[in-house]
């Protein structure tokens, strides 16, 4: 019997954990200072250049 409620804790512990780890990164992580100074909003970033497509390979005629 008590073999059972292991596989029906799991869901619990998982849950437990995701929310656990919410909590941290809520309350904990924003304690710390940042490496670096947010981008300003003025700023705009630049798309990256798009990439050139690959042609297929063709084999050479026979």
């Amino acid at each position: 019997m008590y073999a059972l409620i292991i596989p029906a804790a799991v869901p619990f512990v998982l849950l437990a954990t995701v929310m656990g780890l919410s909590w941290w990164e809520d309350r904990v992580l924003p304690l710390a200072e940042p490496a670096e100074p947010p981008v300003e909003a003025g700023v705009p970033i630049a798309p990256p250049a798009p990439m050139a497509l690959a042609r297929p390979v063709r084999s050479p005629p026979r």
